[in-house]
């Protein structure tokens, strides 16, 4: 590795730890501090009173336990609905595309809360409010936009004479998926699944007012301690909230590699 390289990748690196790392400092610090006021640069004292009550509350393990579930439901449905849907806006000639699409990604620009409110109208006559299926159904709206677009993006570079190849070979229309189109999914699907995870368990507003106060996930539980309540027990849960989500990117990785090992492994023994 020549000189002009390892500057490079030592600038990357400190780079990387200035954006990722750092940011992180403060809530450490903040989380074990007691009495840490403006201007000083370190707390005046240290204390683990904020982990104790976080991590010894049972309602911070059922926070958890929702955020996670709602989560991995509304990516499966996303992921249903994500590859017929971009299968069809890769493939085929669609009449009036544009407003399909208009629709489907709309809610990336929109703001939440300009739709929140219709949907809770429409939610409050159907019995849905307060009701985990609720927030499930609600989460889908902001999140399966990007499912959409990574899937697209995986079809797109995906050519139809696989499928003939295999079509050709006696290959029926699941096997084809499952053989053929599925591994060249894989990480569009993996790249959606990761984004519509993360935006669903950061989801604030959508849960309070569909979950009026009775569906409990993390952001629920954090944002009183933010606005006004407890900056200690506030960082704790924004860590423990930074490491779910980490703990499940990771997860989706290591399952993927896993995948493609047991796909290799199975050629190889062909």
């Amino acid at each position: 590795m020549n000189k002009s390289s390892l500057f490079i990748h030592w600038f990357l690196f400190i780079l990387l730890f200035m954006i990722v790392i750092v940011p992180f400092i403060p809530l450490v610090l903040t989380s074990v501090s007691f009495g840490w006021r403006w201007p000083n640069v370190l707390p005046e004292s240290f204390s683990f009173r904020a982990w104790e009550y976080v991590l010894g509350e049972s309602t911070t393990w059922r926070a958890v336990a929702v955020s996670l579930w709602i989560a991995l439901v509304v990516t499966a449905i996303n992921i249903l609905l994500a590859v017929p849907a971009a299968n069809a806006f890769s493939r085929y000639p669609i009449r009036g595309r544009w407003l399909f699409e208009a629709i489907i990604f709309a809610p990336i620009v929109i703001p939440p809360f300009v739709a929140v409110m219709g949907i809770h109208l429409t939610f409050l006559r159907l019995g849905l409010t307060e009701t985990i299926v609720g927030v499930v159904l609600a989460h889908i709206a902001p999140t399966l936009p990007y499912m959409v677009r990574a899937v697209m993006i995986s079809y797109q570079t995906l050519s139809t004479d696989w499928e003939n190849q295999a079509r050709m070979l006696g290959a029926g229309p699941m096997s084809r998926f499952y053989f053929v189109v599925l591994p060249h999914l894989l990480p569009g699907i993996a790249a959606g699944a990761s984004l519509s995870i993360l935006i669903s368990l950061s989801q604030y507003l959508i849960t309070f007012i569909i979950g009026s106060g009775q569906v409990v996930t993390l952001p629920i539980l954090l944002f009183p301690f933010i606005s006004g309540g407890d900056p200690a027990i506030a960082a704790a849960y924004s860590l423990l909230y930074a490491a779910i989500a980490i703990a499940a990117l990771i997860g989706m990785d290591m399952a993927l590699k896993k995948y493609y090992q047991n796909k290799k492994t199975a050629a190889g023994a062909v």
